[in-house]
């Protein structure tokens, strides 16, 4: 979509003073190598972990024997076989070379057990397909205009398990209320595995406050505070990786598909952005005439996401079933909670992006399948293009606002269409963006190939 209003150049990058808001992580401090951090923790298995392109996670155990070894030279993998990571079988080794600064104990997950967060390289050099490093990619050419992202995520999730026919339902059986949502009951009956989580990722210094049974049946979202982007990424992918492990301990499923129910409310990944400079937030504007308390720069910044909303979506709902979400009209409580076209205002969550107050704009087209490393990249290229192009949204509560794309593969043609958003997922190196359309255009023909129960149903004596 394009804006009819821009102003003729972009606004210079404002001093603002510090704005009440929420509070962000506590910030990290110098730490030991990983080999030193380790063996201190009497760690006896570091997991080196990273994900392909479709947030897949992929991991090898190292022993604290060869902790040195993974510290100095990574750890191989063949890349082929890991998933959508851009490799055929002739080619050379993925080494997972980990970010010391990533590192975190498990013990609530297996005593003696770390995780670190890994930058996929191939003979010496960052591999362009791997998420995490597109995302410090395009984090370097924000930080070429002094600018710093910092991201807050919703993790939306429903636990569920798999009934005598093979149906998908919610694991607690006496979750049927037709609005569950924040229901104490329904919180109460899953107490044991929500604290259990809560005091694993408080252990992790992440600064969890608050869990709640969102508004579908078997639905919960628990939070944390934010932090930089890629803290947060990697924070997004360690959570999704202990929630399920720890729903399984207790014989559940934690599901982040996008819409897991056909008559109930979706899976959500929303992310609250703000840029930051010289650590102050350049977001605020107490004199905002719009009355959102929103910087010209913030402004120009919303605009850019609207502006390339559709080719967004092709990674943000990166999966046939995300538009199920984005697509539905009703659920059983009576709303969506997702947008349903490119549009921003006030605090309303029926926009693509909510503004609660000046020190973020919540983008909230992403669903549970979003690959969090890429989400980030793409929605700080987009609104940075906004930035330097000094685009203007408009109006809040817009009504000539574009439809956001209804299924997968007409978001894959605006990605195509789009040089920004292609533009980020290439930020490592060129060909990437090319792969994921390949690959999520095949993976919507795949679906559609299939004749389902819904097409048997309808059609076996229609005529």
């Amino acid at each position: 979509m394009s804006l009819t209003a821009a102003r003729p150049d972009a606004p210079p990058i404002p001093e603002v003073p510090e704005v009440p808001g929420p509070r962000p992580a506590a910030a990290a401090t110098a730490a030991p190598d990983l080999a030193t951090r380790a063996r201190a923790d009497g760690i006896e298995f570091v997991m080196a972990l990273f994900v392909d392109l479709t947030g897949k996670p992929c991991a090898k155990l190292v022993p604290i024997e060869a902790v040195e070894e993974l510290q100095s030279d990574g750890v191989g993998f063949a890349g082929y076989a890991v998933g959508a990571m851009g490799q055929q079988p002739r080619d050379p080794d993925l080494m997972a070379i980990p970010d010391p600064s990533s590192y975190m104990p498990v013990p609530f997950i297996r005593p003696g057990l770390a995780i670190v967060h890994c930058d996929p390289h191939v003979e010496g050099e960052p591999w362009p397909y791997a998420p995490r490093v597109i995302l410090k990619q395009q984090l370097a050419r924000a930080a070429e205009l002094g600018l710093e992202l910092k991201v807050g995520a919703e993790v939306e999730y429903f636990l569920v398990e798999r009934g005598p026919d093979g149906a998908l339902r919610p694991a607690d059986p006496k979750d049927t209320a037709a609005r569950p949502c924040y229901d104490a009951r329904g919180l109460t009956r899953m107490y044991d595995h929500l604290t259990e989580v809560s005091k694993a990722i408080n252990g992790l210094g992440w600064g969890n406050y608050a869990n709640d049974h969102e508004d579908g049946n078997g639905q919960f979202e628990q939070n944390f505070a934010y932090a930089d982007a890629l803290t947060t990424a990697d924070r997004v992918v360690t959570l999704r990786y202990l929630l399920s492990v720890i729903a399984e301990q207790r014989g559940m499923t934690a599901t982040f598909m996008g819409k897991p129910f056909t008559d109930r409310t979706g899976s959500g990944l929303h992310m609250h952005l703000s840029l930051w400079r010289d650590g102050e937030p350049v977001f605020p504007d107490a004199a905002d005439a719009r009355g959102l308390g929103l910087s010209p720069l913030a402004y120009s910044f919303v605009a850019g996401l609207i502006e390339h909303a559709c080719g967004l979506q092709a990674v943000l709902a990166p999966t046939v079933n995300a538009y199920k979400r984005t697509g539905a009209s009703s659920t059983r409580s009576g709303a969506t909670w997702s947008p349903r076209t490119a549009s921003y205002g006030g605090n309303d969550r029926t926009h693509l992006l909510r503004v609660p107050d000046g020190n973020r704009v919540e983008l909230r087209g992403g669903d549970g399948s979003a690959n969090p490393y890429l989400a980030a990249a793409v929605a700080l290229a987009a609104g940075l293009d906004g930035v330097r192009r000094g685009l203007d949204p408009g109006d809040p509560g817009a009504t000539t606002s574009s439809p956001l794309p209804p299924t997968l593969l007409h978001a894959v043609e605006a990605l195509e269409a789009d040089p920004v958003v292609s533009g980020a997922l290439d930020a490592a190196g060129p060909g990437v963006a090319g792969y994921f359309a390949a690959l999520k255009r095949d993976e919507f023909f795949e679906w559609h190939g299939q004749v389902t129960s819904w097409e048997v149903d309808r059609y076996v004596t229609a005529f």
